[in-house]
């Protein structure tokens, strides 16, 4: 019998001990533990869909073009929507984003690239990693007293200055661990072709690092728009349109909610559910599309 038929005789005598038997310990354990963390997922999700299921359930009534038009109805009165809070919020988490992800990208690319291990860099993410446990109410005593005691009056403005302080962390550090990861080669490649290092960054350190960043950025976002207690210090609340007249009292989903859900009034409560549906959506539809431009710059 020569060497190779030998070999594959003893190969085909092995097979049998390297079948996966439950018999064995090792495979034995290791299904135990996939059963195990599969139920562990499902317990971990049981709050989340209930508490979809009840949004769904209890706003769901309410939806309509009304909702979205309409202003919120005083107290004992019947209809009414969320249209003034619904402009409010996407304003204020617009001006939010308007400050903090510039300079949170700006920021972050120096302390990646141009001085990681200086003791500005050091202090920097020192500060951004305490920024990232600060409680909210403190942004929005900031903002207060930074913005609303200077101008005399709550604003849009102001509560988008408190959710930028609580956005800025998050964008800071997870954007210079996007830059970070993207490979020396490419910074090398780009450098050997002639290029500045400031054309570098915005033509081949960013771009690459783009779903890095997007993820940050929708991080920050989501938790913005779900934000109460800056904006109690901050924008107040309305219940009027907006004037276009800038620094005044802006309506907003999250206040919205925190006070019609307290309300004895059947009507004001519907529509705090139906708020707190639509915020829910809409940080939803926010995740998606930041998870499909992330998918897109990938296969780019």
């Amino acid at each position: 019998m020569s060497g190779d038929a030998a070999s594959r005789l003893d190969s085909s005598m092995d097979l049998p001990r390297l079948e996966k038997t439950l018999r064995s310990p090792r495979t034995l354990f290791n299904y135990c533990m996939c059963v195990l963390t599969g139920i562990m997922t499902t317990v971990a999700l049981i709050p989340l869909f209930s508490v979809l299921f009840m949004l769904i359930l209890r706003g769901g009534k309410r939806l309509d073009l009304a909702l979205f038009t309409e202003l919120p109805p005083a107290a004992g009165m019947t209809g009414g929507g969320i249209g003034n809070a619904l402009i409010g919020t996407l304003l204020v988490v617009g001006i939010a984003s308007l400050i903090s992800v510039p300079f949170g990208i700006l920021a972050a690319t120096y302390l990646a690239e141009f001085g990681p291990e200086s003791k500005t860099a050091i202090a920097v993410r020192f500060a951004a990693k305490v920024l990232t446990g600060l409680p909210s109410i403190l942004a929005g005593v900031f903002a207060y007293v930074t913005v609303v005691l200077l101008t005399g009056s709550f604003s849009a403005l102001a509560a988008g200055v408190a959710l930028a302080l609580l956005m800025l962390p998050t964008i800071l550090l997870t954007a210079e661990e996007a830059i970070r990861s993207v490979p020396a080669r490419m910074r090398e490649a780009a450098i050997g072709m002639g290029a500045t290092p400031t054309q570098m960054v915005w033509r081949v350190l960013l771009p690459t690092a783009l779903p890095g960043l997007l993820t940050g950025v929708m991080l920050a976002v989501a938790r913005a728009a779900g934000e109460t207690a800056p904006l109690l210090f901050t924008a107040l609340f309305s219940d009027y349109w907006l004037s276009g007249r800038g620094l005044e009292p802006t309506a907003s989903l999250a206040v919205l909610i925190y006070d019609f859900s307290s309300s004895p009034f059947p009507n004001q409560t519907e529509i705090a559910w139906s708020a707190a549906l639509v915020l829910v959506i809409i940080v939803l539809v926010m995740n998606l599309v930041g998870q499909a431009l992330i998918r897109r710059s990938t296969q780019k």
